[in-house]
């Protein structure tokens, strides 16, 4: 994305604290970045207006819910054209135990995450995309035993403090 505008200090923490609590009110938002609450909100207003901000929503713990299987896969495509991604990329866009996906560079196209209640529907799931004709060439699926953390926040001052 091309910045709309340049971010600075108080920007980058403003989008820090809304990674952290997204429920956070404008008032102890504006505390925590040392503003006052209409200059805050009016900065939040801007960043979602600009792009930076694209939603909200809730953190759930899967596991509560009861037991899941995720596998990351990775696929190889048989052909490299724009098209052939575009097809592949749509096919997967549409499957909703498909919850990442990624072009990347390396020894294979794409590197997806799956999250599905059993071996067997994630098997029903590749079998389906093999029979859509999609492009694929092959694949090769890497079952999750344990995931030790998951962090959802971006370093973002790391990331990017020397650029503002």
């Amino acid at each position: 994305m091309t910045p709309r505008y340049k971010l600075d200090p108080i920007d980058l923490k403003i989008l820090a604290e809304l990674q952290r609590n997204g429920r956070i009110t404008n008032v102890e938002l504006a505390e925590l970045v040392n503003l006052s609450p209409s200059p805050c909100l009016m900065r939040v207003k801007k960043l979602q207006k600009a792009g930076y901000i694209i939603g909200y929503s809730a953190l759930i713990d899967i596991a509560s819910l009861g037991d899941t299987l995720t596998v990351f896969t990775e696929f190889t495509l048989k052909n490299h054209r724009q098209i052939d991604f575009a097809r592949f990329q749509d096919a997967l866009e549409n499957v909703p135990a498909c919850v990442e996906c990624h072009l990347v560079s390396g020894g294979y196209d794409y590197l997806a995450k799956f999250v599905t209640s059993s071996i067997s529907t994630y098997q029903s799931t590749i079998e389906a995309l093999l029979d859509r004709n999609i492009g694929i060439d092959k694949y090769f699926s890497f079952v999750v035993i344990k995931t030790p953390f998951v962090k959802t926040q971006l370093p973002l001052t790391d990331l990017f403090s020397d650029r503002i």
